[in-house]
This record gives structure tokens, C-alpha cells and sequence, in this order.
């Protein structure tokens, strides 16, 4: 068993940190302070944004959810969406199915969706 206590975990402001990858998902905890938010943006995998603490704006094409500490959002592979934090917040993104044929690491220049 492995576990993290998101709340308190040392993540830098800009830089995700990386909790796990493996075969099915990968777990990435997200420092997102007032006012900042993660752009319009997708990625290539299922999306679950899981709030921690604080209180974010959810932007996406199903429309719009504001929400704090146990906020759970869902998005299908490659749907647009935005994160916008009202207040200092902590996320938690699952990424998932994270391996197979296509992956965006396996194509030149596909970038490292930790940082979406």
C-alpha cells in the first residue's frame, strides 16, 4: 500500500509532482495558488481532477463547476477544459489508461502530460 496526504505534501507552485505511473494510471498532485489556473487544455488520456483543499473553477465543454475539497470531475480523453483556482488549491489528477499504442510520450515531441 503506498499513500499520500495531499493537504500536506511539499509540491511546488508550477511544478506537479509525480506520485506514481505504473501500467493503468498515472497520479500527479498539482499546487495551484488564488487566481492561477491550469489553461485550456487537453489530454490524451481519461481525466480526474479530485480537489483537496481549496476552491477551483472547472471549465469544460459540458459547461462549468465550482467546487472545493471533495470535488470530483470527470473528462474523456482529448475534451478541452480549464482549471482556475478561487482560492490557494491542491489537486489531485488521475490519468488513465496512462499506457498502450499512441501514447503521447511515444510520439516525437508529445510533451509530458504532468504538466496539463
Amino acid at each position: 500500500m503506498e499513500s499520500w496526504d495531499i493537504r500536506s505534501l511539499e509540491v511546488e507552485v508550477h511544478k506537479p509532482k509525480v506520485l506514481k505511473t505504473d501500467g493503468e494510471a498515472r497520479l500527479i498532485a498539482i499546487n495551484l495558488p488564488a487566481g492561477e489556473a491550469l489553461d485550456d487544455h487537453q489530454v490524451h488520456e481519461r481525466a480526474y481532477i479530485f480537489v483537496a483543499d481549496g476552491t477551483v473553477e472547472i471549465n469544460a465543454s459540458g459547461g462549468s463547476e465550482t467546487g472545493g475539497p471533495g470535488l470530483l470531475v470527470h473528462f474523456d480523453p482529448n475534451e478541452r477544459h480549464e482549471v482556475k483556482a478561487t482560492e490557494d488549491a491542491r489537486l489531485v489528477l488521475v490519468l488513465a489508461p496512462w499506457t498502450g499504442e499512441g501514447h503521447s510520450r511515444d510520439r516525437a515531441g508529445g510533451g509530458d502530460p504532468a504538466s496539463a
